[in-house]
């Protein structure tokens, strides 16, 4: 009899919960949309925005490095999530108590480290839309206007940096994007090998993808971004390095020398990354050279302009990728030195196909009556999901403009040159790399240890944050980078780094010098 009643209650319960769901309510009589509370969203989204104008309205208040240490944030927040929901007043106090004080301050006025990361109210709000869409654009009819755009957009862009026009969206050219170049360059690595691997099977009708795969080698400059590095770990390729030259960019004499030396040892020569503006130094491989090189040998040239990109909008930077015409890829970061908000990577590619026979899977589920006609991303990228990143290009274009744009360009590389005019009236300072766009590189004169001192210095000092790099070859080099990066950067701002770096060289030269009198006294004595 238990056993029976049991059951009539299981049953009774679940005719409840279909009742329930068909009503669009709970057991408890909650509706569905307390998932999207739309008034609390109003309430709390406008809140939100006030709290992240006011953080970028007064972030100079707040000091630009944090000064925590690893593991700080799990000894401050529950070790498992809540069983109940909690307030936003409560999300919010936890937010400013406990994220806030962890967070290194990109936006800051005083934050000279790395490169700039885009940030604009326009991004922002593209942002906003595109989460509340909160679509996954992997094909045309996943989301049409996410695809049509997103074209639209890279037309554009290609348009206003001064590309070829064989870069252009076309039935074999076009491009895609991307959340970073380091991806960017991965799709380019992976295009190229597989070319390569089907022309080395043209010749060779036996062999093995892996056989062709030991026999393909690329290159790129000992000054390339890491993730040159990595794609070609990634990719089980052998990527050899190549010197660079008194300029910090690649040695074309090597860069062809190295080509010969391993067609002459059996091996394929296939991919060749230049770089426009390298991390350390911004410095330029010369397209020039290195272009009529790849084309002599059929190598793929791709181009990783990730910071240096957006300066081709100013028509008199261009100079800076003459020989692009040679490029099979071409990828730059909106979301560095364009107002766009993190991520946003654009590249071209020549010819698309390569591209989409590297990644062409398609099964049932995602195919569709407009496949042959439209654009389907996913043959483009890694991933299968995407987000709806066109919105915040096409926000920010036609916030700003191109004449908008443009000055913002250039008011940050005006300003690398007064910060390097202010470095070479002192004559303890150094320039160790030509000053092209908005990055600065320094040192003590003749003296690798005093300025790593002079750089740890900065940083416990806190004032402002800068990063170091260093070079071994042709002899040990230690030195620090000074980029510009704040939305609204003035000479004051220029001014105040460069007086904080001048007083803490003063303290360290002094300390130095009574150190040196001191050991000197005891030698003496």
């Amino acid at each position: 009899m238990e056993d029976l009643f049991d059951l009539k209650c299981s049953l009774s319960n679940d005719l409840k919960q279909m009742k329930a769901l068909q009503n669009g309510t709970h057991l408890n009589g909650d509706h569905f949309d307390e998932y999207l509370d739309h008034d609390e969203f109003r309430n709390y989204g406008t809140k939100m925005i006030q709290y992240v104008a006011d953080y970028l309205e007064n972030i100079e208040e707040r000091k630009v490095f944090p000064n925590i240490k690893p593991g700080y944030l799990a000894k401050l927040i529950p070790d498992k999530a809540p069983d109940e929901p909690e307030s936003w007043e409560e999300i919010m106090q936890d937010v400013e108590k406990f994220i806030m004080p962890g967070v290194t301050h990109w936006q800051h006025p005083r934050f000279h480290a790395y490169f700039p990361c885009g940030c604009s109210y326009s991004s922002i709000c593209a942002d906003i839309l595109s989460a509340g869409i909160s679509s996954i654009g992997f094909t045309w009819v996943s989301n049409p206007a996410c695809t049509e755009l997103e074209v639209v957009m890279i037309d554009w862009m290609a348009k206003i940096l001064g590309l070829p026009n064989h870069f252009l969206f076309s039935k074999n050219s076009g491009g895609v994007i991307q959340g970073s170049c380091s991806e960017s360059t991965l799709v380019a690595l992976l295009a190229a090998r597989n070319k390569s691997i089907k022309e080395y099977q043209c010749f060779h009708p036996n062999a093995t993808n892996y056989e062709a795969l030991s026999k393909l080698v690329g290159y790129y400059s000992v000054q390339a971004h890491s993730s040159v590095e990595r794609a070609g770990l990634i990719s089980l390729l052998k990527l050899r390095a190549i010197e660079s030259n008194e300029h910090y960019g690649m040695d074309t004499e090597l860069l062809e020398k190295a080509i010969e030396e391993d067609s002459n040892n059996g091996l394929t020569p296939f991919f060749c990354c230049a770089t426009l503006g390298t991390t350390a130094t911004c410095g330029f491989d010369n397209l020039k050279k290195i272009g009529p090189i790849c084309s002599k040998y059929d190598i793929w040239l791709h181009v990783d302009a990730a910071y240096s990109g957006s300066a081709f909008i100013c028509p008199e930077y261009r100079y800076l990728m003459e020989g692009i015409e040679h490029a099979m890829s071409f990828a730059f970061n909106p979301h560095k030195w364009m107002l766009i908000n993190f991520d946003c990577s654009i590249v071209w590619y020549r010819e698309l196909n390569w591209i989409r026979n590297s990644f062409h899977v398609d099964p049932p589920y995602l195919k569709h009556e407009y496949q042959e006609n439209a654009v389907d991303f996913r043959h483009m990228h890694i991933p299968l999901g995407r987000r709806f990143r066109s919105l915040k290009i096409w926000f920010t274009l036609r916030r700003y403009g191109v004449k908008k744009l443009q000055a913002y360009i250039r008011n940050h590389i005006e300003l690398a040159h007064y910060f390097k005019e202010l470095m070479l009236r002192d004559e303890r300072f150094e320039i160790i790399a030509e000053v092209v766009l908005g990055l600065v590189c320094f040192r003590l004169k003749n003296d690798n240890e005093l300025t790593r001192q002079l750089y740890h210095d900065i940083e416990d000092d806190g004032r402002i944050h800068l990063v170091s790099s260093e070079f071994e070859l042709p002899e040990p080099l230690f030195f620090i980078r000074f980029a510009v990066c704040y939305h609204s950067p003035n000479k004051q701002h220029i001014e105040y780094a460069f007086n904080v770096i001048s007083e803490l060289t003063e303290k360290l030269l002094n300390s130095n010098t009574c150190h040196n009198n001191d050991n000197n006294i005891n030698g003496d004595s």
